[in-house]
């Protein structure tokens, strides 16, 4: 399957809601450390795009904290419930006290709340994890549908970082690839669905939120590096430092 030929977008004729989403995503992208044009090494973006070790923790800890104390002690629910937005709560709490950008412990606090609300209003330690399936349908579908109507949301967000807004559509190399990598990220969204939604039904939390941590950093490091590398190939000058600038 390869993305249909399209013709080339007149100059000025780009929607203005695009270049409004592609500057948000850049900026996000670059907030997190990945910035093509930096030149930076692909082991430091990827350990950037993760947070260091501290997004790591606050990304792994809390549901490894839920999955560990389930695995052992069911019940009472609350428990491991508990255990694991305290930890995001510490989190949240260490940032604002050392002044640091809050808002990724913030959002995982946020969202360790809802679900152990939503998990403590059923009874089921499986529906710990239900908004996390709602998060990756709605990333998996906004991906696809971008890459299929021809504004990949990588390649927006990639036209922001390397200064060239929504001109990269122009050019068929580029809007090939840009398809594919939204392609490959849907796709890593949906294979999160299509290995953890059984679990769930199956009512197995533990290999749910086993698999729930195997699919999420060790998955999405080699995406971020994948991702880093093409867009740096498709941008060589302006990506790559001017030797002689630095004579």
């Amino acid at each position: 399957m390869t993305e249909a030929p399209r013709e080339a977008d007149q100059p000025g004729s780009e929607p203005r809601a695009s270049e409004v989403l592609g500057a948000a995503l850049g900026g996000a992208a670059r907030r997190a450390g990945i910035d093509p044009a930096d030149g930076e090494s692909t082991q430091k973006v990827v350990w950037s795009a993760m947070g260091g070790w501290r997004g790591i923790l606050e990304s792994v800890l809390p549901s490894l904290a839920f999955v560990v104390l389930f695995t052992l002690r069911p019940e009472p629910l609350i428990l491991p419930l508990g255990v694991s937005v305290g930890l995001a709560a510490v989190f949240t709490i260490v940032r604002f006290i050392q002044k640091s950008p809050p808002a990724a412990a913030l959002g995982g606090l946020i969202a360790a709340c809802a679900a152990a609300a939503l998990a403590l209003f059923t009874g089921r330690g499986e529906d710990n994890f239900v908004l996390g399936f709602f998060t990756n349908a709605a990333y998996g579908s906004a991906l696809l549908i971008s890459a299929l109507v021809g504004w990949s949301l990588i390649g927006l967000a990639a036209g922001f970082l390397m200064g060239e807004g929504t001109t990269w559509r122009q050019d068929r190399r580029k809007r090939r690839a840009y398809f594919w990598l939204a392609i490959a990220w849907a796709a890593l969204f949906a294979a999160r669905l299509a290995v953890q939604l059984p679990l769930y039904y199956a009512g197995d939390v533990t290999a749910l939120g086993t698999l729930k941590l195997v699919m999420g950093l060790p998955l999405f490091a080699p995406m971020i590096a994948v991702t880093w590398l093409v867009v740096r190939a498709l941008h060589p000058r302006e990506s790559q430092p001017d030797p002689s600038s630095e004579a």
